[in-house]
């Protein structure tokens, strides 16, 4: 019985580019307003899927694969590469953020006076 290979495709970015799966569209508003099927919210966040190896090499841009991302869809380029169609080629520059975790700061406890009741 002779093993049969598998090859798997892969996209990667070329350019000042990056590969991005595009986060789900809400369909509630955060007060809670359900919205009918036909009402858009433009979807802007998403997860960095893949680098392109200039973008990797830059220190202009801090990106990293699965880092979450603020982008301008606006010149995204759809992959049609999975069934749901959520992965874009997006270039670089039109990344405006990308989501960090806060560090936490070690911050020296507070002296208590015998003043706690004024102002």
């Amino acid at each position: 019985m002779k093993g049969t290979r598998m090859s798997l495709e892969i996209i990667e970015p070329v350019g000042m580019r990056v590969l991005v799966r595009k986060d789900e569209e809400r369909r509630t508003t955060r007060g809670g307003i359900h919205l009918p099927d036909d009402a858009k919210i433009p979807v802007i966040t998403g997860r960095i899927v893949a680098l392109s190896a200039q973008v990797e090499n830059d220190p202009d841009y801090p990106l990293q694969k699965y880092d979450k991302v603020i982008l301008d869809p606006r010149n995204g380029i759809p992959v049609d590469f999975e069934q749901d169609n959520k992965l874009f080629i997006i270039p670089v520059e039109d990344i405006v953020a990308v989501y960090r975790r806060a560090q936490e700061i070690d911050a020296p406890p507070q002296e208590l006076s015998g003043d706690e009741d004024q102002p």
